[in-house]
């Protein structure tokens, strides 16, 4: 028969610790735990970087969108101050059948009239009579109230 070779020091210390058969049973759980911590590391990293993908299309298409509303919005601003421009009311204002008024008098708090309120143009100037609908005369007002032409 054959014997063990004696181990002499800290070799036959570690020896006695650990048994020979059970040396190789204690290490399968180990080796189990650090392979699903690995892997549910991975995944969880997986899943992260999908979220944060999917947060950044999601910013881009707002960002496009956004951009989209403001070059829509310029476009508004710039019909706004084309039809509120001074030349163009005149010119509504004249398509409408208006005629520039004479000078203005204006009544204080205490009810007395300071200056001399003038005609209006005569309507001679104009080449035919404007007869204006209702409905005209309706949305003059409110062009009036709004300082935007209808």
């Amino acid at each position: 028969m054959r014997r063990k070779p004696q181990l002499r020091g800290r070799a036959a210390r570690l020896a006695r610790l650990l048994p020979t058969g059970a040396g190789q049973a204690a290490r399968t759980p180990f080796v189990l735990l650090v392979v699903l911590l690995l892997g549910g590391g991975l995944i969880g990293l997986l899943v992260l970087n999908s979220a944060l993908s999917e947060g950044s299309f999601r910013l881009d298409d707002l960002q496009k969108e956004t951009k989209s509303l403001t070059d829509e919005e310029q476009e508004l601003q710039r019909d706004v101050d084309s039809y509120s421009a001074p030349d163009a009311l005149q010119r509504r204002a004249r398509e409408l059948g208006m005629v520039p008024g004479g000078d203005p008098a204006f009544l204080d708090p205490d009810g007395t009239v300071k200056g001399v309120p003038g005609a209006a143009a005569e309507r001679s100037s104009l080449r035919d009579p404007v007869v204006l609908p209702p409905e005209a005369i309706a949305g003059l007002s409110a062009i009036s109230q709004a300082g935007l032409p209808g």
